[in-house]
């Protein structure tokens, strides 16, 4: 099942609107198909698997999927339920059940009816990786993604604004690989008219990848980019999932405040800057208290001369 989320990355973030799932096949412990979503949605990862082998292919095999499979009528084909329970495996191993109420348990239900053996997971590197797709649906909003790039003690620029660059060559590449697995990018109306930042992807080879772009402001914003008024109001970014924050330090302080922050990515340069502008403004903390047990580690590497490292919310 671990194999099987990592998979799914490579769904993300084209499979939008449909979550980025993935399918592995194997028999005699051997993997004989793989598949993930499809752009555009389709085909699901199942049904991306299963169109590599043969007709009774996947006979007596076990399948490992990320989501439970669907069970839901579609006009763009079968419900991978019924995919599956033609396709005869002898067991099919689900890392998480489908909040969709079209599907939420249905799934299991035709899979064990067509006499084949379902195990359901609670498995975190499946829910990690369906993390947008679970937070749309538990919290009716994006997942939420924070990016800081900082010196060491904590300042994004001079004094007098300059901030570029803080971090390192190999910093900035890993910036725009995570800016091509988002549905969107978000930034703060003073640094848009300060910047004028093109938060597109430049990778070679990425670049068709560029998320959406969105501005945290009151003010119109040029063709093609869209505002928000306020952080709460992600939740009407249609057909987003995964959002990416970027800047600035007021932003990311307001989106703190409101705890819409689901995952912080902090690049640190080993700079050292002293009177300069500091990465976050406010945050309203009375306490030391609740600051404490909010935040887990979960990746740590260098980049190059920088160090990078991430972290997840505690719910």
């Amino acid at each position: 099942m671990e194999a099987a989320a990592r998979l799914s990355a490579r769904a993300r973030p084209l499979s939008r609107p449909n979550p980025g799932v993935a399918a592995l096949v194997v028999r005699d412990d051997r993997l004989i198909a793989r598949g993930w979503t499809q752009p555009g949605g389709r085909p699901h990862a199942e049904a991306h698997a299963l169109s590599t082998l043969s007709s009774d292919g996947a006979n007596g095999a076990t399948i490992y999927v990320t989501l439970e499979p669907c069970a839901h009528k579609s006009e763009r084909g079968p419900s991978c339920a019924d995919l599956l329970a033609s396709a005869q495996p002898a067991r099919v191993v689900i890392g998480q059940t489908d909040p969709d109420p079209r599907t939420a348990g249905a799934g299991t239900d035709r899979l064990r009816t067509a006499g084949i053996e379902v195990t359901v997971l609670d498995h975190g590197g499946a829910q990690r990786s369906l993390a947008g797709y679970l937070t749309r649906a538990g919290l009716n909003r994006p997942y939420v993604t924070l990016k800081l790039a900082m010196s060491l003690d904590g300042c994004i620029a001079l004094d007098d604004g300059t901030s570029q660059w803080i971090t390192g060559e190999a910093s900035r590449a890993h910036v725009h690989a995570q800016r091509a697995r988002n549905d969107a990018i978000l930034v703060g109306g003073g640094t848009w008219r300060a910047d004028q930042p093109r938060l597109n992807v430049r990778l070679p080879g990425l670049e068709a990848r560029s998320p959406s772009r969105v501005v945290l402001t009151r003010r119109d914003a040029p063709e093609g980019v869209q505002t928000i008024g306020a952080p709460s109001e992600i939740s009407a970014l249609e057909g987003v999932q995964h959002l990416y924050v970027e800047g600035g330090s007021q932003t990311a302080a307001s989106f703190l405040k409101e705890d819409l922050v689901d995952e912080l990515h902090l690049y640190r340069a080993p700079i050292i800057i002293g009177d300069g502008l500091r990465g976050l403004g406010a945050l309203e903390l009375t306490s030391l208290d609740a600051a404490h047990g909010r935040w887990a580690s979960a990746d740590h590497r260098q980049l190059g001369r920088d160090t990078f490292t991430s972290y997840l919310r505690q719910r």
